[in-house]
């Protein structure tokens, strides 16, 4: 508490402004007081009305400063217990993180911050990174075969300026393919074709919200949607999981204002839950009573590993889902190389998504999407989703057999029946960033859980089986076992 309160007497010393500047000086002096160690890691926050009368502001000010640090990573609420500042962050400085040149806007300050201390790894995939699928059986001979039956005329055309929604032949396929695998009615003219679901997330919200917005977000979730959220100037408000997914009577009620949900729900990211039915009809109630958006992010829905008949269809496929803008990726059913995603957004929003598609990198390639769209139309997208779903299930067993055994049982992964990863629990508040550590030190990626959370106090580890054959998982295995015996992790 000494640190927090001898920031507050700095801060005391601030220049008088309007309500809207004010806070955030208090926002910004107390986001640099924690990033230059004035306020080191496990630091409680004074209370918020102490603090308000030392600064001589009014409360809410001081509130949304905190609230905003919070959404953003710097701080952790800990119910009945006040407000601390979050170990993760405090690792930040260690791990490279630069201050954004001199010169950016407010919100250019937001966006190198953010994409900062999200970092999105970007070297060779190894046991156990997740979201990497399968590449070396990659039908790349009949992708180039495809390419290579263009005629002069059509690669011509294809090296002009392009429509930027996308290749019809594409949209028309990616429409037909999604009522056919995930139960959605869509026509191709709703199809955008965008570089895959990050940029799909970052158009969303760049035209759907403004800056101070609030958006309901899963916790814990996928770091690159509130990365984007973040950027455009909207606050990520953090909403708890149970085994339905996304809590939304819960999120409702703590955030009466949101206006728009971002969720996964058919295997959610990073938990593995599944949103039943009742949920899904929950949250599309929320949404047509607040008039609020919902983005379904349906990274893996395609791998799913019942019969057809058991598989979950999307959120976006259910009555009353006007208000969902649906995003997909070819990055995990296809390759990550391929940079090659859609939104489907409502009819009336496409030219605006087309224009700021525009705008951002004009279009995607043309050679790219029209043998994409012979890749759907011709079955080979089908035929290979298949052979990946047998192949991911089998490694699937291959990763719990294997842990079972290097860790003397103490490892027992629970099956799952869709998905590219499988999630290891342990008790709530554990340090599960340690083990993560010391595997990466020993050439294994094992994601940490509190690397995904807000506010969650959920621990465990994530582990990636899709893209490694049985050989890799299983030395990876044997790497991880032994440094959870030596740790006592798990």
């Amino acid at each position: 508490m000494p640190a927090a309160r001898a920031n507050s007497q700095r801060m005391r010393r601030a220049p008088a402004a309007a309500p809207g500047l004010l806070r955030q000086q208090v926002y910004e002096q107390l986001r640099g007081a924690i990033e230059q160690g004035r306020l080191p890691a496990g630091t409680r926050l004074p209370p918020s009305r102490e603090h308000a009368a030392s600064l001589g502001v009014a409360r809410n000010t001081v509130l949304w400063a905190v609230q905003r640090l919070q959404a953003e990573g710097y701080v952790q609420a800990r119910v009945g217990d006040g407000t601390y500042v979050s170990q993760a962050v405090a690792a930040a400085p260690a791990q490279g993180l630069v201050a954004p040149p001199r010169g950016l806007s407010r919100r250019g300050q937001l966006i190198a911050e953010t994409a900062a201390r999200w970092r999105p790894p970007h070297v060779a995939a190894r046991a156990f990174r997740i979201g990497a699928p399968e590449v070396d059986t990659f039908p790349f001979a009949l992708w180039d075969r495809l390419a290579r039956q263009a005629s002069g005329r059509q690669r011509s055309a294809r090296a002009q300026y392009l429509d930027p929604a996308g290749d019809p032949d594409l949209r028309q396929a990616i429409a037909l393919w999604l009522w056919a695998s995930r139960g959605i009615r869509c026509d191709a003219a709703q199809v955008v074709v965008c570089s895959g679901s990050q940029q799909g997330i970052d158009l969303i919200a760049r035209l759907l919200l403004d800056a101070g917005d609030e958006v309901l977000v899963e916790d814990p979730g996928y770091p690159g949607i509130r990365a984007s959220l973040l950027g455009q100037g909207a606050l990520a408000r953090p909403v708890a999981l149970d085994a339905q997914g996304l809590c939304i009577g819960e999120g409702a009620a703590q955030w009466p204002g949101a206006r728009m949900a971002v969720v996964t729900p058919t295997h959610q990211f990073p938990t593995g839950v599944g949103m039943g039915l009742a949920r899904r009809q929950a949250l599309l109630q929320w949404a047509r009573t607040h008039d609020a958006w919902v983005v379904e992010d349906d990274y893996d829905g395609e791998f799913q590993y019942g019969g057809a008949a058991q598989r979950v269809p999307a959120l976006c496929s259910l009555p009353g889902s006007e208000r969902v803008l649906y995003v997909g990726t070819f990055s995990k059913t296809l390759h990550p190389g391929l940079r090659l995603g859609f939104v489907v957004v409502p009819p009336a929003l496409v030219q605006a998504f087309a224009m700021a598609r525009a705008i951002t990198d004009r279009h995607a390639p043309g050679d790219s999407q029209a043998v994409l769209a012979r890749f759907i139309a011709e079955g080979h997208l089908l035929r290979h989703l298949r052979q990946m779903r047998e192949l991911y299930q089998a490694r699937q067993q291959v990763l719990i057999d294997a842990l079972a055994d290097a860790s003397d049982g103490a490892w027992r992964l629970q099956p799952s029946d869709r998905g590219m990863h499988l999630l290891h629990e342990v008790a709530p508040g554990c340090d599960d960033e340690s083990l993560s550590r010391s595997a990466q030190a020993a050439g294994v990626m094992l994601a940490p859980l509190s690397r995904y959370a807000i506010q969650s106090s959920r621990r465990g580890w994530l582990l990636g089986y899709a893209g490694y054959g049985a050989q890799e998982i299983r030395a990876a295995a044997r790497v991880v076992g032994a440094l959870a015996r030596r740790e006592g992790a798990g």
